[in-house]
């Protein structure tokens, strides 16, 4: 559900303080935990540590992130894989046929 027009979008204000402290010629990174805070125009430009619950992701902001939050170009989660018998079925088959190309790199002579 979005914020309501009347509110506005909703930016952290120690964020924005931070901000418009530093020059833009600055190669500075504002560290944040503000993940919800959304990006406005006065933010284009600036590198951001975003928090992700463990540590400082960098992100730059460019035009094209203006209206979006700030958590959603820092992951929280890491993919590691699906499980299950399918997941299991694929990883053999690709496992196999890595084996079988080494196993015919090996058998080809070298030609000079």
């Amino acid at each position: 559900m979005t914020r309501s027009l009347k509110k506005g979008p909703f930016v952290d204000p120690r964020l924005l303080e931070k901000v418009l402290k530093v020059r833009k010629d600055e190669k500075v990174i504002i560290k944040t935990w503000a993940r919800h805070s959304t990006i406005s125009p006065e933010m284009v430009g600036f590198t951001f540590g975003v928090h992700n619950g463990k540590e400082f992701v960098p992100v730059y902001v460019s035009e094209d992130m203006v209206g979006h939050k700030l958590g959603e170009f820092s992951a929280s989660t890491k993919f590691i894989r699906h499980g299950g018998k399918m997941q299991k079925g694929l990883e053999q088959q690709a496992e196999a046929s890595q084996s079988a190309k080494a196993a015919s790199d090996i058998k080809k002579p070298a030609t000079k």
